[in-house]
């Protein structure tokens, strides 16, 4: 009898546990479940701040403050030196006025665009090339990566020499009368010398993005495209191009800004001639600050800046909730 009534006694008293309120449980000393606390935030090791601190003041010395400073002169007559006074928008409205900054514009433009398609071709041709089964690969990518380990100042000298002279001479020699003049003497065709050159440098880096793309493509998918009946071509078309397409996007957005800035090479081959049409904006604003239009050229940086943030953020909203790689 009494192995029967003791469970009765525990499950009676455990039902009557289970009836009381919650008011009769905390008030009979029962607790119920606790509450959960969000996961304290994650302590940051001080040795981040080591390496982001120094940074960031060095940063901020060498760009930001300049910027600012530069923005707010932009707004006066200041030369670089002396006095000043505030002039308000009159720099930049003299600017939209200038013919010879909106020469800038439209050759740096031009030649960024022209120069963007023209690397991006040639990179992705020699990559599917040097990406193929064919002998001396390693061989071949290391003498194409060449002349992107080259300064650009050095290179623009090269050239200038080969177009000034060695042409003219080829051209003079074999009778080919196009030849016999130099294309940096031409105000309608050095701007070609110009695209013909940073693409040359330009085309290594570009070349190097492509070939790790395509490296990634399984080659199970091109056995099963032929498989199916497919040409090299469709291969090319149909399955290269779609799944390095993201590696584009990453050439043209790099090629592009980099082309934006360009200097080096147009000090070296032209210097912004024959008179000022292969001149870029860098270059028009670096002669402002070394003729005395200080405050004139910060405006004018000033606007390029808002036209490449305005660039940035296009090339942003394009490639949004794309996985690029």
């Amino acid at each position: 009898m009494s192995s029967i009534s003791t469970p009765t006694t525990s499950s009676g008293h455990s039902r009557r546990n289970q009836d009381l309120s919650p008011r009769s449980r905390r008030a009979k000393g029962h607790q119920g479940p606790r509450p959960r606390h969000p996961r304290s935030k994650r302590r940051v090791e001080p040795i981040f701040y080591v390496f982001l601190v120094p940074s960031l003041v060095l940063f901020t010395l060498a760009i930001t403050v300049p910027g600012i400073i530069g923005i707010f002169f932009s707004f006066t007559n200041s030369i670089g030196i002396g006095d000043w006074d505030f002039v308000g928008l009159t720099n930049y409205i003299a600017i939209f006025s200038d013919p010879a900054i909106l020469q800038s514009y439209l050759f740096t433009f031009g030649f960024s665009i022209v120069t963007v398609i023209a690397v991006n071709l040639v990179a992705f041709l020699l990559a599917v090339g040097l990406t193929a089964r064919i002998r001396m690969k390693t061989a071949l990518r290391t003498i194409f990566v060449i002349p992107m380990v080259v300064s650009g100042i050095i290179i623009a000298y090269v050239f200038n020499f080969l177009f000034s002279n060695s042409l003219p001479s080829l051209g003079a020699a074999t009778g080919v009368p196009w030849l016999e003049s130099s294309l940096l003497a031409n105000p309608d065709l050095a701007w070609i010398a110009v695209v013909l050159v940073t693409a040359w440098q330009a085309v290594p880096g570009a070349l190097l993005i492509y070939i790790a793309g395509l490296v990634a493509v399984p080659g199970d998918v091109y056995e099963a495209a032929e498989i199916d009946g497919a040409g090299k071509f469709q291969q090319l078309v149909k399955i290269t191009l779609p799944l390095v397409a993201g590696y584009v996007v990453i050439n043209i957005i790099l090629g592009f800004k980099g082309f934006l800035n360009a200097y080096d090479i147009i000090v070296g081959l032209t210097n912004g001639g024959p008179g000022t049409s292969t001149r870029s904006i860098a270059m028009t604003v670096i002669a402002g600050f070394n003729g005395g239009d200080y405050a004139y050229q910060m405006a004018n940086a000033t606007i390029f800046f808002v036209v490449a943030i305005l660039i940035s953020l296009v090339q942003l909203s394009l490639t949004r909730g794309r996985n690029a790689l």
